[in-house]
C-alpha cells in the first residue's frame, strides 16, 4: 500500500451508517482507501496489526478511524480506550459517530482522547461538513485528493 493513499479506518455496524459514510467520504474525495470494521474487535485487528491482519505494519497506521460507540464484540468506548492508551496509536485521529444522546458518552469521548464527535442520525451534507479536514481537529496531515 502507497504510505502517501489516504486510510481510514470505519468501524461501523449499521449498514446505512456504513453507506453514508462512505458516499460522503468518496464524494468528499476525502479517502482512498476506507477499511470497515463491523465490530470492536476487527477494529483493534486492524488497528493493532494482529488475527487476519497480521500482514499490516504499525508504519502505515489509518489517518483517521471513524468510530461508532455502540459496536458487537468490543464497544466503541473500549477501542477508542485502546487506541489512544498505546503509543503506537495515540496520534491517530478519532472521531466518534454515534446516536447516544447521553453528555456522558460525550464527555467520555473527549476525556480518553477523542478528536470529534458527531451524532447521529446525520444527513449528507452536515456529515461531509463534519468531515472536512479544516474542521476537524488533529487532521493537519491530511490532505484531500
Amino acid at each position: 500500500m502507497n504510505s502517501e493513499e489516504l486510510d481510514i479506518l470505519l468501524a461501523e455496524d449499521s449498514q446505512d451508517d456504513v453507506d453514508l459514510a462512505l458516499h460522503t467520504l468518496r464524494w468528499e474525495k476525502l479517502a482512498n482507501n476506507i477499511f470497515v470494521a463491523r465490530d470492536g474487535e476487527e477494529a483493534l485487528d486492524f488497528l493493532f496489526c494482529r488475527g487476519a491482519f497480521t500482514h499490516r505494519s504499525f508504519e502505515h497506521p489509518p489517518k483517521l478511524v471513524l468510530l461508532d460507540l455502540k459496536l458487537p464484540k468490543v464497544n466503541g468506548m473500549e477501542v477508542l480506550k485502546q487506541v489512544k492508551s498505546d503509543p503506537r496509536t495515540k496520534v491517530i485521529p478519532v472521531v466518534i459517530m454515534t446516536s447516544s444522546k447521553e453528555e456522558r458518552d460525550l464527555v467520555a469521548s473527549y476525556h480518553l482522547g477523542a478528536n470529534s464527535y458527531i451524532q447521529k442520525p446525520v444527513d449528507f451534507e452536515q456529515f461531509g461538513r463534519r468531515l472536512r479536514p479544516s474542521d476537524c481537529t488533529g487532521w493537519s496531515s491530511i490532505s484531500r485528493r
